[in-house]
């Protein structure tokens, strides 16, 4: 590999998730963060699988139709631009679970995922292409996608246990209602697959992807 190819690409996650930039900031991987504010209400579609991918590529698609309008660093001059759109998804039993929209459904979902197992699909999308910053033209060369899927398998957990958990407001702010990396970790017995792929992001897709 030209390490000195690599230096020039730039990479920009479209998403706000702390835990998706604290993934690559790990990693040592340079980046830009911009969430893309794309309307998720807009996409009806219903297979799990597939709609973790298409939200992936929805946000990565609205911030390079919209690059134009970003102010970028002035080191932005013409060359390789990547843009990385991830969506998470948790799948139960056959259903969607996103963020609890309060603390009674989050105590509900864990009552129901005790001792039991389910699905974290990311859906990953890399656009990639050439940004002219002088003309704020950016021509996309290729398209990936995929959808990466993690078996989660949880604890058995006693109802005091998951109000005490479901009072730290975590699950609130999480796909599925826990975070592998946060206080819900202790209460995952074991992940069958990519283990940052619960987390958001999965580093192996994007390290084979990335630099291709």
């Amino acid at each position: 590999m030209n390490y000195n190819l690599v230096k020039k690409f730039v990479l920009i996650l479209a998403s706000a998730s702390q835990s998706r930039k604290k993934l690559l900031e790990n990693c040592q991987i340079k980046f830009l963060q911009i969430s893309s504010n794309f309307d998720e209400s807009l996409i009806k579609e219903k297979n799990i699988y597939k709609l973790a991918l298409e939200l992936s590529f929805q946000k990565a698609n609205s911030l390079s139709e919209n690059i134009q309008k970003i102010s970028l660093p002035e080191e932005f001059n013409y060359g390789p631009l990547e843009i990385l759109g991830c969506d998470s998804i948790f799948e139960f039993k056959g259903e969607a679970y996103g963020k609890p929209s309060n603390k009674e459904e989050a105590f509900i979902r864990w009552k129901k995922m005790s001792g039991e197992f389910g699905f974290l699909h990311t859906g990953h999308t890399l656009i990639i292409g050439n940004f002219d910053s002088t003309s704020k033209i950016f021509k996309i060369t290729e398209i990936i996608k995929k959808t990466v899927s993690s078996r989660v398998y949880f604890s058995n957990l006693e109802d005091w246990e998951i109000k005490s958990y479901v009072d730290t407001n975590e699950p609130l702010y999480c796909a599925g209602g826990f975070a592998l990396e946060g206080i819900g970790g202790k209460y995952i017995e074991k992940i069958e697959g990519c283990f940052s792929n619960v987390m958001g992001l999965s580093l192996p897709w994007l390290r084979e992807n990335l630099y291709r």
